[in-house]
C-alpha cells in the first residue's frame, strides 16, 4: 500500500523503459532554410556532428536539393542535444521517433 501523498504507477517495466530510453530510436533531421551559406551549413556538420569533409558536404547537399537530411539516429539524450546545438548555431533542426 502506498504512503499518504504517494502515488504508485500501475504495471511500469522499469527495464523497459530505461532500454527506451538508451535505444538510439530518434532520427536528428535539418531541414533547409533560406538564410545560411553552403559552406557554413557544412562547417557547422564538421563542429557538432564531428564530420568529416565530406560527409559534411554529402549532408548539405541533400538539404539543399531535397530540403532535409537525417543526420543522425541517437538515444533521445543525445537527439535534443545535437539538435540543441544545431539550433544554437542557427540551423533548422528537429527530432522525430525512427520508424
Amino acid at each position: 500500500m502506498a504512503q499518504p501523498g504517494t502515488e504508485t504507477s500501475p504495471d511500469v517495466d522499469v527495464e523497459e523503459k530505461l532500454k527506451e530510453a538508451f535505444a538510439r530510436g530518434w532520427t536528428v533531421i535539418v531541414w533547409n532554410d533560406p538564410v545560411n551559406l553552403m559552406d557554413y551549413v557544412v562547417y557547422v556538420f564538421k563542429t557538432v556532428l564531428k564530420m568529416n569533409e565530406q560527409d559534411a558536404t554529402r549532408h548539405m547537399w541533400e538539404v539543399h536539393q531535397k530540403g532535409k537530411s537525417v543526420l543522425a539516429q541517437e538515444t533521445k539524450e543525445k537527439s535534443e542535444s545535437i539538435v540543441h546545438r544545431l539550433r544554437g548555431f542557427g540551423l533548422n533542426a528537429t527530432m522525430e521517433k525512427a520508424p
